[in-house]
């Protein structure tokens, strides 16, 4: 996507900017298909995932961000939008044609920031039926820590890869159970 490459310099400020630290890069493959799905906490999430890797990161958005005069902005950065008031099977569709082409997807589960008590929220199938369908890994992550300007705070964690099998239930449980893991880690 040309626009994401006229991006990668905001990335730069802001790994600059909030100092995160990254754990388990090793586990991010350097090509070919995969998944980047794990907890939200914040509006700055995709920009500390998205520069884990030099790779275009297609996220999962909400549809309201691609409207009006943001559309060709996020379109251009490969964004897919997700109308999340339904079962939304149109951008399931675009996210299994990405990792089809030996893109890169990234989605956040809980389908939203996590505003709650809860360590983590439910998490949506959408991940896990991306990779049973595409028999594409999914590369679980967590983040911790607040984001705190010109401070070392944010820290991301890389699992090992998973491929969800059939039974989707229980893959999407052992992706939050590897997400809820890397969360319970002292760094």
């Amino acid at each position: 996507m040309f626009l994401y490459k006229i991006a990668r310099p905001i990335v730069y400020l802001f790994i600059k900017l909030y100092r995160p630290t990254y754990i388990g890069l090793s586990n991010i493959p350097k090509d070919g298909a995969f998944i980047l799905a794990g907890n939200h906490t914040s509006k700055l999430d995709p920009i500390l995932v998205a520069s884990s890797t030099k790779r275009c990161v297609h996220f999962f958005a909400k549809d309201s961000l691609y409207k009006g005069i943001k559309k060709p902005l996020f379109k251009g950065l490969g964004i897919i939008p997700v109308n999340r008031s339904i079962k939304d099977r149109n951008s399931l569709i675009k996210g299994i044609e990405c990792l089809n082409s030996n893109h890169v997807v990234g989605i956040f589960p809980e389908g939203t920031i996590n505003r709650t008590n809860n360590i983590i929220m439910n998490f949506k199938y959408g991940a896990v039926k991306m990779s049973n369908e595409t028999n594409t890994k999914i590369i679980p992550f967590a983040i911790k820590n607040k984001y705190k300007f010109l401070k070392k705070s944010v820290t991301i964690l890389f699992g090992t890869p998973i491929i969800a099998k059939d039974d989707l239930e229980k893959s999407n449980k052992c992706l939050e159970n590897k997400v809820k893991e890397l969360l319970s880690k002292d760094v």
